[in-house]
C-alpha cells in the first residue's frame, strides 16, 4: 500500500448507525499532544472512496447519525483517528480501519476533507440508498447443503450458525475458504423458536471489485435477512466489511476455528 506514492482509500467512516450509533458523542480525552494536520503532500495521494461510503459523495452523510467531514477542522479529524487508533476513543469500525493508517495518511486524508466546501448547520444528504447494498441473495435450499456447526444461547436467545458444503470442505482442509463459500446465521429468540431473522456472508469471484480498497473482504459479501427471508436493501455492507477486515487471517470469518473443529470432528 505503502511503496511510492500512497493510494489511500478513505479510511474515514467515523462512526456506522447500524452498529449501534453510538461512536459520534465528542468524548473526553487524556492529556496528550495536540494532533496536527499538515496539507498532503503533492506526492500523497488520496483516494477517499471508502470514506463516501458512509459519509456521502462531498463528505455530506447521507444518515443523520454519520457527521459530515466536508469542511472538518483537520486537527479534530486527525485526533479522533489517533484516538481511535489508540483505543482511547471506541467503535470497532473505526478502531480497525484507524490501525491500519500511518500519520501521515491520517493528515493527507484529514487535509482533503477540510479543504472540501462545509454544508450550512445540521445539514445531511439526502438517502438514495445503501453504498455498499448487498449482493448476497438468501440459498434457495437453506438448511438444505449446510451443516450446523456452532450454536450459542446468550440470556435465552440462540443463535446458529450454518456454513455449506464448499465452507465446510475448505475448513476440513485447513485451506482458506473459497470462492462459493456461504455462512449463514439463524437467530432466534429462544430455543425452539421460530427465526427472529438471519445473516450471512457469501464469497463470489469478482465481488471484491465494487469494494473500496481499505474495505475489501477478499470476495465477501454480508447481507441481513428478515424471518421472511427477505433481505434488507437498505443495510450499507461498509460496516460489516470494515468488521471482519482483521480477520483475513481467519477467511475474514470469526468463528473459523470452530469451524474447522466441527468439521475435524465429521460433523
Amino acid at each position: 500500500m505503502r511503496a511510492g506514492t500512497t493510494a489511500l482509500s478513505g479510511a474515514m467512516a467515523l462512526a456506522l448507525a447500524a452498529i449501534g450509533g453510538r461512536a459520534f458523542a465528542i468524548q473526553t480525552m487524556g492529556a496528550s499532544a495536540p494532533a496536527t494536520a499538515a496539507p498532503a503532500p503533492a506526492t500523497l495521494q488520496v483516494d477517499v472512496t471508502a470514506c463516501r461510503t458512509c459519509h456521502g459523495p462531498d463528505g455530506i452523510s447521507r444518515n443523520q447519525h454519520v457527521p459530515n467531514l466536508a469542511g472538518q477542522q483537520a486537527a479534530y479529524l486527525v485526533l479522533q483517528l489517533q484516538a481511535f487508533r489508540n483505543a482511547t476513543r471506541h467503535n470497532p469500525v473505526m478502531e480497525s480501519i484507524a490501525a491500519e493508517l500511518s500519520d501521515a495518511e491520517m493528515n493527507a486524508v484529514a487535509a482533503y476533507w477540510h479543504s472540501q466546501p462545509a454544508a450550512g448547520g445540521d445539514v445531511h444528504a439526502a438517502a438514495e440508498g445503501p453504498a455498499i447494498p448487498s449482493r448476497m441473495a438468501f440459498p434457495a435450499d437453506f438448511p438444505r447443503g449446510f451443516t450446523l456447526y456452532q450454536t450459542v444461547t446468550t440470556n435465552g436467545a440462540v443463535t446458529e450458525r450454518y456454513a455449506n458444503a464448499a465452507a465446510l470442505a475448505a475448513a476440513r482442509a485447513g485451506r482458506p475458504l473459497p470462492d462459493g463459500a456461504v455462512i449463514l446465521v439463524v437467530n432466534r429468540p429462544a430455543a425452539g423458536a421460530p427465526p427472529s431473522g438471519y445473516a450471512g456472508m457469501e464469497k463470489r469471484a469478482g465481488w471484491d471489485a465494487a469494494i473500496p480498497a481499505l474495505l475489501r473482504n477478499d470476495d465477501w459479501d454480508f447481507a441481513v435477512f428478515n424471518a421472511q427471508r427477505v433481505r434488507n436493501d437498505g443495510l450499507n455492507q461498509a460496516q460489516c466489511l470494515a468488521c471482519h477486515r482483521p480477520q483475513a487471517s481467519n477467511s475474514h470469518v470469526f468463528t473459523l476455528a470452530e469451524m474447522r473443529a466441527a468439521a475435524g470432528a465429521g460433523h
